[in-house]
């Protein structure tokens, strides 16, 4: 049988493009296997190399379940193929089964652990799955041992913002300048990072460059809007939607910032409005769902919640915070086994966040399952008192939704 190593893996290039003014195009893991000392009397159309070529064609072409199939026939051909396995969570990742995804990216990077790209794949999950505080170290991994590689200092500049180290989202994100300062998105989140670490050089600089390059379109008008409700200045955010509506009233996610706006500005009947609009202009995405779920939440409105909450989940299946939110309802409302089942659902997707467990020692102490209940109380605390819970609890209080960043990296 033919022996192969990998080879090392290297950015391809110093450019990070944005697929129109909110889109980071999405980076695919490339793998290449070199082999050597083939036998003469070896078949070619039974080697490894062979069949690793023909599951990467397979995945080119959205064939996942070929390409799966033949990843898998390389690693019984050989089990400590790397380049098999991270590519097994490629498959994973398109399918959108995170937890599937990180088992093999995970396996692969044991395998190869200098593998740049498996540790930018892995903070890509988490980015995915929106556990930010999770995505920070492998990001920080990659970053540190190559730190010219674009995409990964991108991402971990977006990820130490949303969960508020907005000084280290800075200095991620700063260094960026020569290569992203006529990108709308990077601009955004720069502005919006140094403003909040009270760098006000810097967050002028990147607003009058967004200024600069923004001119009149719709897009720079929506990201200033966005740039203004961070900083809770909701008529000038409302100003500047009014604007970008005017010049295309179908821009991605218009409604759903401006029901943001009118629900920072406490005026929730129009806020309610604008998330209705945002389920109508883009009904297969789940935010404007969500969005109306948390809005009649507040509102005390528990069964329109709950089925704007179920809306959200018909689409994605796998949002923790939804899961969560109906599990707290089933609860207040007596429904325990239908409670735990959420709660249960919402511990296989993040099972690191001490709220989830916290609701669920609630449910099973109702159920009478007080052991149980016990250690999801304790296990509650422990996750209360680390860093990570932290970093995502400062996330979850101060962050305003921002989809149009979080569904495509």
């Amino acid at each position: 049988m033919s022996q192969y190593r990998l080879s090392p893996l290297r950015p391809s290039s110093g450019r990070c493009l944005l697929a129109g003014p909110f889109l980071l195009t999405a980076f695919v893991l490339s793998l290449y296997v070199f082999y050597s000392d083939c036998s003469a009397q070896a078949k070619p159309s039974e080697t490894p190399a062979v069949i690793f070529a023909r599951g990467q064609a397979a995945l080119a072409k959205g064939l996942l379940d070929e390409a799966e199939a033949d990843f898998r026939h390389v690693l019984k051909l050989d089990p400590r193929s790397a380049a098999a396995r991270a590519n097994l969570g490629v498959v994973a990742m398109r399918r959108k089964d995170w937890e599937q995804a990180l088992a093999e990216f995970r396996q692969a990077q044991k395998l190869a652990p200098r593998m740049a790209g498996v540790g930018l794949n892995i903070g890509l999950v988490e980015y995915r799955r929106a556990n930010y505080p999770a995505a920070i170290a492998p990001l920080q991994s990659v970053v540190k041992a190559q730190p010219d590689y674009l995409q990964a200092r991108y991402l971990l500049g977006l990820c130490l913002m949303f969960v508020g180290r907005y000084a280290d989202s800075v200095d991620a994100l700063e260094p960026l300048w020569p290569k992203m300062s006529d990108q709308f998105v990077f601009l955004y989140v720069l502005s919006n990072a140094a403003f909040h670490s009270h760098n006000d050089a810097l967050d002028q600089k990147a607003l009058q460059r967004l200024i600069q390059i923004g001119g009149d379109s719709p897009e720079f008008h929506l990201v200033m809007a966005k740039a203004m409700l961070n900083r809770h200045d909701t008529q000038r955010a409302l100003d500047e939607l009014r604007k970008a509506e005017a010049g295309n009233p179908t821009l991605p996610f218009l409604h759903f910032n401006t029901g943001l706006a009118y629900q920072q500005a406490n005026q929730t009947e129009l806020a309610e409005k604008e998330f209705l609009k945002e389920t109508q202009a883009e009904p297969d995405l789940p935010f404007g769902y969500e969005q109306l779920g948390r809005l009649y939440r507040d509102a005390a409105r528990d069964d329109d919640a709950r089925k704007a909450f179920e809306a959200a989940l018909q689409r994605e299946s796998r949002l923790p915070s939804a899961l969560l939110q109906l599990a707290n309802l089933e609860l207040h409302d007596g429904r325990y086994d239908s409670a735990l089942r959420y709660a249960d659902a919402a511990m296989k997707l993040n099972s690191e966040d001490h709220s989830v467990h916290f609701v669920r020692a609630q449910i099973l102490q109702k159920l009478g399952r007080k052991e149980e209940a016990n250690a999801e109380f304790a296990a509650s605390r422990n996750l209360l008192a680390s860093s990570l819970d932290r970093e995502r609890a400062n996330f979850q209080k101060d962050q305003l939704p921002d989809p149009q960043l979080a569904s495509q990296p």
